[in-house]
């Protein structure tokens, strides 16, 4: 495995040049539980769109939507794609809580392994969903997995595509600071450099880290 790039030089090198990000867009931890439901197998700009939807119905609410008429909730969250399945989850994830807790923030807060385990015996709710919810809604530093972190440690380090995501997410977090901050924003620089570089069809040219990508140099070689 390639590794002359430190894990926490290759968040230097993101961070210089995209900055600090603002991630997970969402203002409310309903907003941002919601979300990680919708985004499953879609596009941001496509669950932009269904999270307007139930904005401009009221209902953004995770309460509100355990007591919505599930074809309401199908018709607004049609742009996300797979509705009549993400309309189950919420559903289903939004009538456990209220079942169960006084309120959503008696279960985020607990703690983030107990919740973790929780939200993974909920129907929907895999290990990049449920992270997800516990590092942007529930605020507790947890490494998040996602599809161009994946590609982007398979490109530059090497790691196995078929890789176990708690083993990937072990391999990330233990070799940086567990800082709740630095999971936010290392995780945003990884979906920075996947959308406007480290694409299936990727942009090597420009990339910030190319000349310590595994993947880039071997395509210099074959030139």
């Amino acid at each position: 495995m390639t590794r002359e790039l430190s894990y926490p030089d290759l968040y230097r090198k993101l961070r210089n040049r995209f900055g600090d990000l603002d991630w997970w867009p969402g203002e409310t931890r309903d907003e941002i539980i919601i979300g990680a439901i919708l985004t499953q197998q879609a596009s941001w700009r496509n669950v932009e769109m269904a999270i307007a939807n139930l904005r401009g119905e009221g209902a953004l609410d995770l309460r509100k939507i355990s007591r919505m008429r599930i074809g309401r909730l199908e018709r607004l969250i049609r742009p996300s794609g797979y509705y009549r399945q993400k309309a189950k989850r919420l559903k289903a994830i939004a009538g456990y809580i209220f079942r169960n807790y006084k309120d959503l923030d008696e279960l985020l807060g607990k703690d983030a392994e107990e919740l973790r385990q929780e939200l993974l015996s909920l129907d929907g709710i895999g290990r990049e969903t449920a992270d997800s919810i516990i590092l942007y809604a529930a605020e507790k530093p947890i490494f998040v997995i996602d599809a161009y972190t994946r590609r982007i440690m398979n490109r530059v380090y090497g790691t196995d595509d078929g890789m176990d995501y708690d083993e990937l997410r072990a391999l990330l977090s233990g070799s940086i600071k567990r800082d709740l901050g630095l999971y936010k924003d290392f995780h945003a620089q990884f979906v920075e450099l996947g959308k406007e570089y480290c694409r299936q069809r990727p942009l090597c040219a420009g990339c910030p880290i190319n000349e310590a990508c595994g993947y880039f140099k071997s395509l210099s070689v074959d030139r």
